[in-house]
Protein backbone atom coordinates (compact mmCIF):
# COMPACT_ATOMS: atom_id res chain seq x y z
CA UNK A 1 0.00 0.00 0.00
CA UNK A 2 1.34 3.03 -0.68
CA UNK A 3 1.91 6.12 2.05
CA UNK A 4 2.09 9.96 2.01
CA UNK A 5 2.00 12.08 4.41
CA UNK A 6 -1.22 14.38 2.82
CA UNK A 7 -3.73 12.72 0.34
CA UNK A 8 -5.69 16.06 -1.29
CA UNK A 9 -8.66 14.49 -2.83
CA UNK A 10 -9.30 17.08 -5.98
CA UNK A 11 -7.43 18.47 -8.54
CA UNK A 12 -9.42 21.91 -8.75
CA UNK A 13 -8.31 25.11 -7.84
CA UNK A 14 -8.52 24.54 -3.67
CA UNK A 15 -6.69 21.34 -4.26
CA UNK A 16 -3.74 22.62 -6.18
CA UNK A 17 -3.41 25.35 -4.16
CA UNK A 18 -2.94 23.37 -0.88
CA UNK A 19 -0.79 20.69 -2.15
CA UNK A 20 1.66 23.64 -3.72
CA UNK A 21 1.83 25.11 -0.31
CA UNK A 22 2.57 21.60 1.45
CA UNK A 23 4.60 20.81 -0.81
CA UNK A 24 6.48 24.87 -0.86
CA UNK A 25 6.77 23.79 3.31
CA UNK A 26 8.53 20.30 2.57
CA UNK A 27 5.23 17.78 3.08
CA UNK A 28 5.28 14.69 0.97
CA UNK A 29 1.78 15.32 -0.40
CA UNK A 30 -0.04 13.37 -3.32
CA UNK A 31 -3.00 14.42 -5.19
CA UNK A 32 -5.69 11.75 -6.56
CA UNK A 33 -7.75 12.91 -9.43
CA UNK A 34 -10.97 11.49 -10.56
CA UNK A 35 -11.00 12.54 -14.32
CA UNK A 36 -7.66 13.11 -16.28
CA UNK A 37 -6.94 16.70 -16.08
CA UNK A 38 -6.75 19.25 -13.62
CA UNK A 39 -9.16 21.92 -13.32
CA UNK A 40 -12.32 20.46 -11.44
CA UNK A 41 -14.61 23.24 -12.79
CA UNK A 42 -12.61 24.96 -14.53
CA UNK A 43 -11.59 23.55 -17.97
CA UNK A 44 -11.07 24.57 -21.43
CA UNK A 45 -12.47 22.82 -24.67
CA UNK A 46 -10.92 22.81 -27.71
CA UNK A 47 -13.54 22.94 -30.19
CA UNK A 48 -12.61 23.28 -34.42
CA UNK A 49 -10.04 26.30 -33.14
CA UNK A 50 -12.10 27.41 -30.39
CA UNK A 51 -11.51 28.03 -26.78
CA UNK A 52 -14.97 27.49 -24.93
CA UNK A 53 -14.22 27.45 -21.24
CA UNK A 54 -17.15 25.19 -19.57
CA UNK A 55 -19.61 27.81 -18.58
CA UNK A 56 -18.87 31.36 -19.25
CA UNK A 57 -16.04 32.42 -16.58
CA UNK A 58 -14.16 35.32 -16.26
CA UNK A 59 -10.85 36.20 -13.77
CA UNK A 60 -10.24 39.20 -12.13
CA UNK A 61 -6.74 40.39 -11.87
CA UNK A 62 -8.16 42.38 -8.49
CA UNK A 63 -8.31 39.04 -6.40
CA UNK A 64 -5.94 39.16 -3.93
CA UNK A 65 -5.36 35.29 -3.82
CA UNK A 66 -4.93 35.07 -7.21
CA UNK A 67 -2.44 37.46 -7.32
CA UNK A 68 -0.54 35.46 -4.28
CA UNK A 69 -0.80 32.09 -6.04
CA UNK A 70 -0.17 32.05 -9.49
CA UNK A 71 2.09 34.61 -11.74
CA UNK A 72 -0.56 36.65 -13.52
CA UNK A 73 1.75 37.71 -16.33
CA UNK A 74 2.16 34.32 -17.73
CA UNK A 75 -1.28 33.90 -17.74
CA UNK A 76 -1.19 36.78 -20.81
CA UNK A 77 -4.43 38.22 -19.74
CA UNK A 78 -7.01 39.30 -22.47
CA UNK A 79 -9.32 42.15 -20.60
CA UNK A 80 -12.65 42.89 -21.46
CA UNK A 81 -13.73 46.23 -21.97
CA UNK A 82 -14.52 48.27 -18.66
CA UNK A 83 -18.08 48.40 -18.76
CA UNK A 84 -21.25 46.87 -19.89
CA UNK A 85 -23.24 47.45 -22.77
CA UNK A 86 -27.17 47.28 -22.01
CA UNK A 87 -30.19 46.33 -24.49
CA UNK A 88 -32.61 48.39 -24.20
CA UNK A 89 -36.62 48.99 -25.64
CA UNK A 90 -34.93 50.39 -28.47
CA UNK A 91 -30.95 49.35 -29.58
CA UNK A 92 -28.14 49.53 -26.79
CA UNK A 93 -26.67 51.88 -24.01
CA UNK A 94 -23.19 51.42 -23.16
CA UNK A 95 -22.55 51.80 -19.61
CA UNK A 96 -19.19 52.33 -18.64
CA UNK A 97 -16.76 51.86 -15.50
CA UNK A 98 -17.22 55.22 -13.70
CA UNK A 99 -13.70 54.66 -12.06
CA UNK A 100 -11.72 53.76 -15.27
CA UNK A 101 -13.81 56.15 -17.91
CA UNK A 102 -15.16 59.14 -15.45
CA UNK A 103 -15.09 61.46 -18.72
CA UNK A 104 -17.79 59.13 -20.38
CA UNK A 105 -19.98 59.32 -17.35
CA UNK A 106 -21.99 62.75 -18.13
CA UNK A 107 -23.01 61.32 -21.72
CA UNK A 108 -24.17 58.09 -19.76
CA UNK A 109 -26.48 59.97 -17.72
CA UNK A 110 -27.35 62.00 -20.57
CA UNK A 111 -28.42 58.73 -22.59
CA UNK A 112 -31.48 58.48 -19.99
CA UNK A 113 -30.79 55.07 -18.83
CA UNK A 114 -29.14 56.09 -15.75
CA UNK A 115 -30.47 58.96 -14.22
CA UNK A 116 -28.81 61.24 -11.50
CA UNK A 117 -31.31 59.95 -9.19
CA UNK A 118 -30.55 56.44 -9.96
CA UNK A 119 -26.70 56.81 -9.97
CA UNK A 120 -27.14 58.12 -6.30
CA UNK A 121 -29.24 55.20 -5.04
CA UNK A 122 -26.96 52.97 -6.59
CA UNK A 123 -23.78 54.81 -5.19
CA UNK A 124 -26.22 54.59 -1.90
CA UNK A 125 -25.97 50.82 -1.99
CA UNK A 126 -22.09 50.03 -3.51
CA UNK A 127 -21.06 52.93 -0.86
CA UNK A 128 -19.47 49.64 1.75
CA UNK A 129 -17.79 48.04 -1.21
CA UNK A 130 -15.52 51.11 -1.19
CA UNK A 131 -14.68 51.42 2.38
CA UNK A 132 -13.27 47.37 3.24
CA UNK A 133 -13.59 47.77 7.04
CA UNK A 134 -17.32 48.09 7.11
CA UNK A 135 -17.57 45.26 4.73
CA UNK A 136 -17.30 43.41 8.23
CA UNK A 137 -20.34 45.17 9.46
CA UNK A 138 -22.41 44.63 6.18
CA UNK A 139 -21.58 40.82 6.91
CA UNK A 140 -22.23 40.99 10.97
CA UNK A 141 -25.71 42.76 9.50
CA UNK A 142 -26.66 40.89 5.89
CA UNK A 143 -29.62 40.90 4.39
CA UNK A 144 -30.59 39.48 1.10
CA UNK A 145 -29.56 41.56 -2.17
CA UNK A 146 -33.00 42.18 -3.20
CA UNK A 147 -33.57 43.94 0.08
CA UNK A 148 -30.77 45.82 0.50
CA UNK A 149 -31.30 47.08 -3.44
CA UNK A 150 -34.94 47.93 -2.11
CA UNK A 151 -33.76 49.91 0.76
CA UNK A 152 -31.11 52.39 -1.62
CA UNK A 153 -33.89 52.76 -3.22
CA UNK A 154 -32.19 51.16 -6.49
CA UNK A 155 -35.29 51.06 -9.00
CA UNK A 156 -35.90 51.03 -12.78
CA UNK A 157 -33.72 50.01 -15.84
CA UNK A 158 -30.50 50.40 -13.27
CA UNK A 159 -32.08 48.10 -11.01
CA UNK A 160 -33.09 45.40 -13.81
CA UNK A 161 -29.30 45.74 -15.13
CA UNK A 162 -27.81 45.42 -11.90
CA UNK A 163 -29.98 42.24 -10.89
CA UNK A 164 -29.50 40.06 -14.00
CA UNK A 165 -25.52 41.25 -14.30
CA UNK A 166 -25.38 39.81 -10.46
CA UNK A 167 -27.37 36.83 -11.39
CA UNK A 168 -25.17 36.18 -14.01
CA UNK A 169 -22.18 35.95 -11.29
CA UNK A 170 -23.96 34.62 -8.56
CA UNK A 171 -26.23 32.07 -10.92
CA UNK A 172 -29.09 33.25 -8.73
CA UNK A 173 -32.18 34.91 -10.49
CA UNK A 174 -34.22 34.77 -6.70
CA UNK A 175 -32.52 38.23 -5.38
CA UNK A 176 -31.97 36.02 -2.21
CA UNK A 177 -28.77 35.62 -2.25
CA UNK A 178 -26.13 37.47 0.17
CA UNK A 179 -25.71 41.56 -0.26
CA UNK A 180 -22.45 41.21 2.15
CA UNK A 181 -21.12 38.84 -0.47
CA UNK A 182 -22.38 40.52 -3.85
CA UNK A 183 -20.61 44.01 -1.80
CA UNK A 184 -17.43 42.14 -1.84
CA UNK A 185 -17.79 41.32 -6.10
CA UNK A 186 -18.59 44.77 -6.63
CA UNK A 187 -15.38 45.69 -4.88
CA UNK A 188 -13.63 43.38 -6.73
CA UNK A 189 -15.46 44.78 -10.16
CA UNK A 190 -14.53 48.41 -8.83
CA UNK A 191 -11.06 47.68 -8.35
CA UNK A 192 -9.81 45.04 -11.47
CA UNK A 193 -11.47 44.32 -14.77
CA UNK A 194 -12.42 40.68 -15.85
CA UNK A 195 -10.18 38.99 -18.90
CA UNK A 196 -9.30 35.76 -19.85
CA UNK A 197 -5.80 33.88 -19.84
CA UNK A 198 -4.59 33.18 -23.63
CA UNK A 199 -4.56 29.88 -23.10
CA UNK A 200 -8.03 29.69 -21.55
CA UNK A 201 -9.69 29.59 -18.56
CA UNK A 202 -7.91 26.21 -18.03
CA UNK A 203 -4.41 27.94 -18.20
CA UNK A 204 -4.98 28.75 -14.30
CA UNK A 205 -4.98 25.41 -12.96
CA UNK A 206 -2.35 24.31 -14.98
CA UNK A 207 0.04 27.03 -13.65
CA UNK A 208 -0.93 25.77 -10.40
CA UNK A 209 -0.78 21.92 -11.34
CA UNK A 210 2.85 23.18 -12.63
CA UNK A 211 4.56 23.92 -9.34
CA UNK A 212 3.12 20.75 -7.89
CA UNK A 213 4.36 18.25 -10.16
CA UNK A 214 4.79 14.86 -10.89
CA UNK A 215 2.33 14.40 -6.88
CA UNK A 216 -1.01 14.20 -9.14
CA UNK A 217 -2.57 10.61 -9.62
CA UNK A 218 -5.66 10.87 -12.23
CA UNK A 219 -8.32 8.80 -13.01
CA UNK A 220 -8.66 8.22 -9.16
CA UNK A 221 -11.86 8.85 -7.64
CA UNK A 222 -11.91 8.43 -4.54
CA UNK A 223 -15.03 6.56 -2.44
CA UNK A 224 -13.91 5.79 0.89
CA UNK A 225 -12.34 6.79 3.66
CA UNK A 226 -11.24 4.49 6.53
CA UNK A 227 -9.31 4.83 10.08
CA UNK A 228 -6.30 3.37 10.65
CA UNK A 229 -5.08 3.76 13.89
CA UNK A 230 -3.60 7.55 13.87
CA UNK A 231 -4.19 7.53 10.13
CA UNK A 232 -6.52 6.91 7.25
CA UNK A 233 -7.01 4.46 4.14
CA UNK A 234 -8.53 5.93 1.42
CA UNK A 235 -9.67 3.71 -1.48
CA UNK A 236 -10.38 4.15 -5.07
CA UNK A 237 -11.22 1.74 -8.00
CA UNK A 238 -7.80 -0.63 -8.09
CA UNK A 239 -5.78 1.70 -5.84
CA UNK A 240 -5.62 2.64 -2.15
CA UNK A 241 -3.05 4.60 0.01
CA UNK A 242 -2.34 5.73 3.79
CA UNK A 243 -1.80 9.14 4.74
CA UNK A 244 -2.22 10.87 7.79
CA UNK A 245 -4.31 14.02 6.51
CA UNK A 246 -6.87 13.69 4.15
CA UNK A 247 -7.92 16.92 2.44
CA UNK A 248 -11.50 16.63 0.58
CA UNK A 249 -10.78 18.92 -1.97
CA UNK A 250 -13.75 18.39 -4.26
CA UNK A 251 -16.96 20.39 -5.41
CA UNK A 252 -19.42 20.91 -2.66
CA UNK A 253 -21.45 17.58 -3.33
CA UNK A 254 -19.51 15.39 -3.78
CA UNK A 255 -17.47 16.22 -0.54
CA UNK A 256 -20.79 15.83 1.38
CA UNK A 257 -20.52 12.20 0.24
CA UNK A 258 -17.32 11.39 1.22
CA UNK A 259 -17.42 12.96 4.32
CA UNK A 260 -21.11 12.43 5.55
CA UNK A 261 -21.43 16.14 5.66
CA UNK A 262 -24.26 18.65 4.85
CA UNK A 263 -23.73 20.37 1.08
CA UNK A 264 -24.92 23.50 0.79
CA UNK A 265 -27.73 24.38 -1.93
CA UNK A 266 -26.21 24.47 -5.20
CA UNK A 267 -27.05 26.81 -8.62
CA UNK A 268 -26.61 25.28 -11.96
CA UNK A 269 -25.63 26.98 -15.68
CA UNK A 270 -26.15 26.41 -18.76
CA UNK A 271 -23.86 28.06 -21.21
CA UNK A 272 -24.16 28.03 -25.29
CA UNK A 273 -20.89 28.87 -27.48
CA UNK A 274 -21.09 29.87 -31.17
CA UNK A 275 -19.11 30.41 -33.85
CA UNK A 276 -19.23 32.92 -37.18
CA UNK A 277 -17.23 34.69 -39.88
CA UNK A 278 -19.15 37.80 -39.68
CA UNK A 279 -18.24 40.80 -36.94
CA UNK A 280 -20.42 41.55 -34.59
CA UNK A 281 -20.45 45.64 -33.73
CA UNK A 282 -19.77 47.00 -30.44
CA UNK A 283 -17.18 46.98 -27.85
CA UNK A 284 -15.92 43.93 -26.35
CA UNK A 285 -18.24 44.25 -23.22
CA UNK A 286 -20.69 41.96 -21.41
CA UNK A 287 -24.34 42.61 -22.35
CA UNK A 288 -27.05 42.16 -20.35
CA UNK A 289 -30.90 42.58 -21.02
CA UNK A 290 -32.49 45.95 -19.61
CA UNK A 291 -35.56 45.25 -20.61
CA UNK A 292 -38.66 45.03 -18.63
CA UNK A 293 -39.74 41.78 -20.26
CA UNK A 294 -36.75 40.20 -22.33
CA UNK A 295 -37.57 37.61 -24.82
CA UNK A 296 -35.30 34.95 -23.47
CA UNK A 297 -33.52 33.57 -20.57
CA UNK A 298 -30.31 34.33 -20.83
CA UNK A 299 -28.25 36.28 -18.37
CA UNK A 300 -25.37 37.57 -20.25
CA UNK A 301 -23.23 37.20 -23.64
CA UNK A 302 -20.73 38.63 -25.13
CA UNK A 303 -18.62 38.25 -28.13
CA UNK A 304 -15.30 36.55 -26.75
CA UNK A 305 -12.90 36.81 -29.30
CA UNK A 306 -14.05 40.19 -29.21
CA UNK A 307 -11.85 40.56 -26.34
CA UNK A 308 -9.75 37.43 -26.28
CA UNK A 309 -8.51 37.11 -29.54
CA UNK A 310 -6.90 33.83 -28.85
CA UNK A 311 -10.15 32.15 -28.69
CA UNK A 312 -10.83 32.38 -32.08
CA UNK A 313 -9.00 31.45 -35.43
CA UNK A 314 -8.49 34.14 -37.38
CA UNK A 315 -10.88 35.79 -39.42
CA UNK A 316 -13.66 33.88 -36.83
CA UNK A 317 -15.76 35.09 -33.89
CA UNK A 318 -16.74 33.11 -30.54
CA UNK A 319 -20.18 34.03 -28.83
CA UNK A 320 -21.13 33.00 -25.10
CA UNK A 321 -24.47 32.94 -23.66
CA UNK A 322 -25.71 31.80 -20.20
CA UNK A 323 -28.75 30.81 -18.53
CA UNK A 324 -29.22 29.38 -14.96
CA UNK A 325 -30.73 26.36 -14.73
CA UNK A 326 -34.89 25.93 -13.26
CA UNK A 327 -34.91 24.54 -9.87
CA UNK A 328 -36.00 21.15 -10.80
CA UNK A 329 -33.12 21.12 -13.32
CA UNK A 330 -34.66 22.73 -16.61
CA UNK A 331 -32.36 23.42 -19.00
CA UNK A 332 -33.93 26.37 -21.48
CA UNK A 333 -33.40 24.94 -25.36
CA UNK A 334 -29.87 25.94 -27.66
CA UNK A 335 -32.02 27.34 -30.08
CA UNK A 336 -34.25 30.05 -27.49
CA UNK A 337 -30.64 30.74 -26.05
CA UNK A 338 -29.59 31.81 -29.31
CA UNK A 339 -32.29 33.66 -30.77
CA UNK A 340 -32.09 35.44 -27.37
CA UNK A 341 -28.64 36.16 -27.48
CA UNK A 342 -28.67 37.46 -30.97
CA UNK A 343 -31.39 39.70 -30.26
CA UNK A 344 -29.31 41.32 -27.36
CA UNK A 345 -25.91 41.72 -29.90
CA UNK A 346 -28.04 42.54 -32.69
CA UNK A 347 -26.94 40.09 -35.10
CA UNK A 348 -28.33 37.69 -37.12
CA UNK A 349 -28.07 34.07 -35.66
CA UNK A 350 -28.67 32.61 -38.68
CA UNK A 351 -24.78 33.01 -39.58
CA UNK A 352 -24.25 31.73 -36.29
CA UNK A 353 -22.79 27.95 -36.04
CA UNK A 354 -23.17 26.00 -32.67
CA UNK A 355 -19.96 24.64 -31.16
CA UNK A 356 -20.67 23.33 -27.64
CA UNK A 357 -22.87 23.68 -25.08
CA UNK A 358 -21.88 23.31 -21.26
CA UNK A 359 -24.59 22.45 -18.53
CA UNK A 360 -23.15 22.35 -15.00
CA UNK A 361 -25.70 21.38 -12.64
CA UNK A 362 -23.50 22.03 -9.01
CA UNK A 363 -21.73 25.16 -10.39
CA UNK A 364 -22.07 27.46 -7.43
CA UNK A 365 -22.52 26.90 -3.84
CA UNK A 366 -25.64 29.19 -3.17
CA UNK A 367 -24.20 32.26 -0.64
CA UNK A 368 -27.41 33.04 1.26
CA UNK A 369 -27.42 35.70 3.98
CA UNK A 370 -25.93 35.86 6.85
CA UNK A 371 -22.85 34.85 4.41
CA UNK A 372 -20.15 33.01 6.35
CA UNK A 373 -17.14 33.28 4.59
CA UNK A 374 -14.62 31.25 7.20
CA UNK A 375 -16.43 27.60 7.22
CA UNK A 376 -14.84 24.66 9.31
CA UNK A 377 -12.60 23.19 7.51
CA UNK A 378 -12.20 20.23 9.75
CA UNK A 379 -14.32 17.38 9.96
CA UNK A 380 -12.92 15.14 12.30
CA UNK A 381 -8.77 15.03 13.32
CA UNK A 382 -6.79 13.99 10.23
CA UNK A 383 -9.33 15.01 7.58
CA UNK A 384 -10.32 18.57 6.04
CA UNK A 385 -12.13 20.17 3.99
CA UNK A 386 -11.57 23.17 1.37
CA UNK A 387 -13.24 24.49 -2.04
CA UNK A 388 -15.62 28.14 -2.60
CA UNK A 389 -17.87 26.29 -0.39
CA UNK A 390 -15.92 26.93 3.02
CA UNK A 391 -14.86 30.72 1.71
CA UNK A 392 -16.80 32.31 -0.81
CA UNK A 393 -18.28 31.11 -3.99
CA UNK A 394 -15.62 32.32 -6.20
CA UNK A 395 -12.07 31.97 -7.61
CA UNK A 396 -10.70 34.08 -5.01
CA UNK A 397 -12.65 31.97 -2.40
CA UNK A 398 -11.34 28.50 -3.71
CA UNK A 399 -7.87 29.83 -3.70
CA UNK A 400 -8.20 31.16 -0.12
CA UNK A 401 -9.54 28.09 1.19
CA UNK A 402 -6.86 26.00 -0.20
CA UNK A 403 -4.53 27.63 1.45
CA UNK A 404 -6.36 27.84 5.17
CA UNK A 405 -6.93 24.10 5.24
CA UNK A 406 -2.46 23.83 4.24
CA UNK A 407 -1.58 26.12 7.05
CA UNK A 408 -3.66 24.23 9.43
CA UNK A 409 -2.11 21.04 8.32
CA UNK A 410 1.10 22.96 9.16
CA UNK A 411 0.02 23.94 12.40
CA UNK A 412 -1.23 20.45 13.68
CA UNK A 413 0.37 18.29 16.03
Amino acid sequence: MDETEVLVIGAGLAGLRCADVLAAAGRDVLIWEAKSAVGGRIRTDNVDGFRCDRGFQVLNPAYPELRRAVDLAKLKLQPFGAGVVVRREEGSAVWVHPLRAPGRVPAMLASGGISPRDALAVARWAAPALRPKTLKTHTDRDVSLSEALDRAGVRGEVRRVIDRFLAGVLLDTSGESSNAFALLLARMFLLGVPALPAGGMEALPQQLAARVGERIAFNHRAFRIDPDVKEYQVHADGARVRARHVVVATEAVAAAWLTSETAPPMHGVVTDWWATGVPVAGPPMLRVDGRRHPPGPVLNTAVISAAARTYAPPGQHLIAASAVLERDGTVPPENVMREHAADILNSDQRQWRPLVRHVIPNALPAQTPPLSVRRPIRTQAGVWLCGDHRDTASIQGALVSGRRTAEAILAAR
